[in-house]
């Protein structure tokens, strides 16, 4: 047993912890935004095609049918029936296509040919898609799909957000945001962690409201990943087609109806906007590891580098080193303490880096200390192999999370594995003692 001075354990059993109330003053802040929304009211778009039954529900909570030819207002709650759709025409010469069974709102919109001009759409449920018009190119930072787990930043796109609810979630396609880019690009942000989406890609942020088979307010926060895959339910509309050949004109259109519209050549864009800001990483520190005696190797330090490395990362958000000390195919395990008992959940790479990132940010106080490490030879490897070692160790931490006092003691296990000259996890697992 060995003494280990790195402040380790609270990035992976507060990692795991969070509670549900956290995402509660988001939802307050959006709805009291709508309620002080000077747009309300206002056109946003033009029923340029219809099929089936699609209803706009105003203040009055009375939902009308929408005829083609009729007006779309902001604010207006737009829902689309089982096999039904519709094509809206936006005033900056964009679309917004509302598959079967969606539901948006348009909370902000303006379209005066000004470096003001916004949009900004709350996606409920479902698909939506959406080519961009003028004000992806004067103002693209008010461009945005907001939904309840991400916000997609639009940049001169086609693209198609689809929000996944619990119910139509399974094994293979979690419930949360997704997002499917045919041309130009966006990006998915979520959590504190966004990833670019280019053209014939498609980005996943799960919504942290799915907690599974969880007996308590536990969750884990998903960086926004790339998918290797188009899910299957993103299923092309009845007019979609006519809607590829809008896609290829939309800028030479757009531009064309902006000068008609302020009598004028396009006035000058603004500056490009600023890229979503992320944590600041500190210089990555490469710890050595130690050189193996002939006759084998030291699995203690070893573990103790490796460990090492992490807390670095862990200090400097640097993230893409986080993300290299955990093998992609990694399933991280914690066995928490809840009101029936005990829990055991699990994680994927991403599910875990980034959980354990976003309780660094609610820590005030923390106070830790490690009780003790032990690290070996994995079960079958030898000295002179030296592939695989496990690190085991018990540690004690105390501390304000989200203003409220906690004190965790926990074993952690880790089962390291070298893969191509570098030590990763391919096992992780910790319990709440």
């Amino acid at each position: 047993m060995n003494p280990l001075s790195a402040n380790l354990v609270y990035r992976i059993v507060l990692a795991l912890v969070l509670a549900f109330v956290t995402f509660v003053p988001l939802q307050v802040t959006a709805a009291e935004a709508s309620s002080a929304n000077t747009d309300s009211g206002k056109p946003f778009a033009t029923v340029w095609r219809l099929r089936g039954d699609v209803y706009a529900t105003g203040k009055l909570g009375v939902p009308r049918k929408l005829r083609e030819g009729g007006t779309v207002y902001v604010g207006e709650k737009v829902h689309a029936t089982p096999n039904s759709e519709a094509v809206l025409k936006t005033g900056d010469a964009g679309i917004v296509a509302v598959r079967p069974g969606a539901e948006f709102v348009p909370e902000r919109f303006a379209a005066e040919g000004k470096s003001s001009d916004h949009q900004i759409l709350r996606l409920i449920t479902g698909s939506l898609r959406v080519i961009s018009g003028w004000i992806s190119q004067l103002n693209r930072s008010e461009h945005r799909v907001v939904t309840p787990s991400a916000t997609i930043g639009i940049r001169g796109t086609d693209h198609e957000p689809y929000v996944l609810p619990a119910e139509m979630a399974d094994a293979t396609w979690h419930q949360g945001t997704y997002d499917k880019v045919n041309r130009g690009s966006t990006l998915l942000d979520a959590n504190g962690g966004n990833v670019a989406i280019d053209s014939g890609k498609v980005g996943f942020a799960r919504d942290p409201r799915a907690a599974g088979g969880r007996t308590r307010g536990l969750m884990t926060l998903l960086l926004p990943v790339l998918l290797t895959k188009v899910p299957e339910f993103f299923v092309p509309g009845s007019f979609d087609q006519e809607m590829d050949r809008y896609s290829e004109t939309v800028d030479a259109v757009s531009q064309k109806q902006l000068e008609t519209h302020v009598g004028k050549a396009r006035p000058p864009a603004e500056q490009k906007a600023k890229p979503v800001e992320e944590a600041a990483a500190a210089p990555e520190t490469r710890v050595s590891e130690p050189s193996r005696p002939e006759s084998g190797c030291s699995p203690a330090a070893i573990g103790r580098a490796w460990l090492n490395r992490f807390d670095r990362a862990l200090e400097g958000r640097d993230i893409k080193t986080i993300l290299d000390l955990f093998a992609p195919d990694i399933v991280a395990k914690a066995n928490v303490r809840s009101g029936d008992g005990t829990s055991t959940l699990e994680f994927g790479r991403v599910e875990f880096v980034q959980s354990t990132l976003n309780a660094l940010a609610g820590l005030k106080d923390y106070q830790q200390r490690r009780v003790s490490i032990d690290a070996a030879l994995a079960e079958g490897e030898s000295a002179k192999r030296c592939k695989r070692i496990t690190v085991k160790s018990v540690a004690i931490e105390q501390g304000l999370m989200n203003g409220q006092p906690y004190r965790f003691e926990a074993l952690e296990d880790y089962l390291l594995e070298q893969r191509k000259g570098e030590w990763v996890a391919v096992k992780a697992q910790t319990t709440q003692r």
